[in-house]
């Protein structure tokens, strides 16, 4: 029985092939526009006179996820949601994706079943299938590289590049609280801190450590958007904080801005959170990132459209305005600041 318990529990003797089978074997094909998945040399797409769009992220353990707080299949969950939403970001639909992992000996088999049963929840959530990958062994924990491909008709899609004056600028949900939901884990890992018998202090706020650890791609924006026949004039999504996107549209727009603060869509447990750790809630929504919801301009007649349909809440937050004009935010006193990226940057 030990010698049974050992194997179900070890990638060792399993080996790399036998962890791909173990794979392939939960996986059911979802999308006509896959050929041939996990089992061969390379998958086999065919999108059917659609454009694909192509996507890469990677993540690495110490840098972009902590497992002290971070539960494993949450960030199988998240690895593959935060991908598909920058499919979504380009009014596309995500298809396919591909999962790479670097794992050190400290990880169980089960560890990592774990983990890829938060993936395979997320595909099963947004009907995308898994195709392919790599998995490798590390000697700096943790590593996961996933690809996601997506497809649109080409009259649809929207890039950060056509945003023009006079448009309105929209998000597509409230703002910081992925941010504030880290700093609540933080703290609690920080008083915790070699306290076995403690317990973290999470009590009422769910929603942010769930905007942290679990996000969702806004899959039903870009199905609203097809319904009432609006595609954005620009569009991209809320990873590195409202200001930092905000000027990658305008920047590849080559137009100015005005946003409006009390127009910033900020929950209440967020602005709770940040009141408490003595945070502005405008300062975690402008750089706080990882909120992964959709900001995009739509020209303005397209405006009443959202009004008059039913579906998710879209926020006009402010408008276009010509380069020389600046990018600038409009405070609730009246005052105009320049938009400053301060969210998260690479290499620093």
């Amino acid at each position: 029985m030990a010698d049974k318990k050992h194997i179900a529990d070890s990638l060792e003797d399993l080996g790399e092939f036998g962890l791909i089978k173990r794979i392939k074997d939960q996986i059911e094909i979802k999308n006509p526009s896959t050929i041939k998945g996990i089992g061969d040399d390379a998958a086999v797409l065919n999108p059917a006179g659609k454009h694909q769009v192509i996507t890469t992220d990677l993540l690495l353990e110490g840098i972009h996820f902590d497992l002290t707080y971070c539960p494993l299949k949450h960030l199988g969950y998240k690895a593959v949601a935060v991908n598909l939403s920058d499919i979504y970001a380009m009014n596309a639909r995500p298809k396919q994706i591909t999962v790479s992992i670097g794992v050190s000996g400290k990880f169980t088999l089960r560890a990592i079943d774990e983990l890829y049963a938060g993936m395979m929840l997320a595909c099963e959530r947004y009907g995308v299938d898994l195709v392919g990958g790599d998995t490798s062994t590390s000697l700096t924990g943790l590593t996961i590289s996933i690809t996601a491909i997506g497809e649109a008709d080409p009259d649809r899609l929207a890039y950060r590049s056509g945003a023009k004056v006079n448009d309105i600028v929209c998000v597509s949900g409230d703002l910081g609280g992925a941010y504030m939901g880290l700093q609540l884990l933080e703290r609690e890992k920080r008083v915790l801190q070699g306290h076995n018998e403690g317990r973290p202090e999470f009590d009422g706020y769910d929603y942010i450590l769930e905007r942290q650890l679990k996000p969702e791609p806004r899959a039903d924006v870009v199905d609203f958007l097809e319904k009432i026949n609006v595609v954005p004039t620009s569009m991209m999504d809320v990873s590195d904080g409202l200001s930092s996107e905000m000027l990658h549209i305008c920047e590849q727009s080559g137009v100015g801005c005005r946003i409006y603060e009390e127009k910033v869509p900020i929950d209440h447990v967020t602005r709770n959170m940040a009141d408490e750790l003595s945070i502005s809630p405008i300062v975690a929504a402008l750089n706080g990132g990882e909120d992964y919801e959709l900001l995009f301009t739509i020209d303005q007649k397209d405006y009443q459209k959202f009004q008059s349909a039913p579906g998710p809440n879209i926020y006009a937050i402010g408008y276009i305005t010509e380069a020389d004009k600046g990018r600038r935010m409009i405070t609730t006193g009246g005052d105009e600041m320049d938009l400053v990226a301060q969210g998260w940057k690479a290499f620093n």
